[in-house]
């Protein structure tokens, strides 16, 4: 398993204007899709190829697929704002869906609702949520993915705190964590400090 900050420059501009509090939906919403595309990118590097003998409009020539098909699984609802950026980069992918909601007698998270492509159990899986806080949630959604048959997971975040990395690191040492900003700590309500605020709220506009 291997964490990566990316640190990448333009990641970080566009996160400035969405960490600003006075920035509206619109622009939030925009700017995410356009760091998810950036984040894409570095989130399939390393992804297995295979040979595949072509002709192109000179010659035949061996050229290079990928191995695996990709599904995409943004953790309700926030991660669905990752969707169109990775998908505009990755257009076959297909799209499955977890929700995950706090137990209030027990505090644990649980999950609410699933629904994935056949082809989870032999795909390159993205786990997406743009906020690594606690990681709780984004920890039992892996699990309960991996129940399902998923062997080759990754989990993709915007920001992330020291604490959330701590338990992906800890309870799936085999996931590969892409981060775009590593974020300082999390307060006494366990949020993200500086953070974005709720990321699900700014972008559906239901932060009023």
């Amino acid at each position: 398993m291997a964490t990566t900050i990316l640190n990448h420059p333009l990641i970080d501009h566009k996160l400035t204007i969405m960490r600003d509090k006075d920035t509206g939906t619109k622009e939030f919403r925009q700017n995410l899709d356009e760091i998810a595309m950036l984040m894409a990118y570095e989130v399939t590097k390393g992804l297995p190829l295979k040979n595949k003998e072509i002709i192109t409009p000179i010659c035949p020539m061996t050229g290079k697929e990928l191995v695996r098909p990709i599904v995409l699984v943004p953790i309700l609802r926030a991660g669905l704002g990752l969707v169109d950026g990775f998908k505009a980069i990755i257009p076959t992918a297909k799209v499955g869906h977890i929700g995950m909601a706090r137990n209030e007698e027990t505090l644990e998270p649980e999950e609410y609702y699933a629904k994935f492509p056949s082809c989870l159990d032999s795909a390159d899986v993205i786990v997406v949520d743009p906020m690594l806080a606690t990681g709780g949630s984004a920890s039992a959604a892996i699990a309960n993915i991996k129940k399902r048959g998923a062997k080759y997971i990754k989990l993709a975040c915007l920001v992330a705190a020291p604490e959330g990395i701590a338990v992906i690191e800890r309870d799936h040492p085999d996931v590969d964590l892409i981060v775009a900003a590593l974020d300082e700590k999390l307060n006494e309500k366990g949020y993200i400090v500086p953070g974005l605020g709720d990321a699900g709220d700014r972008l559906f506009g239901t932060d009023e």
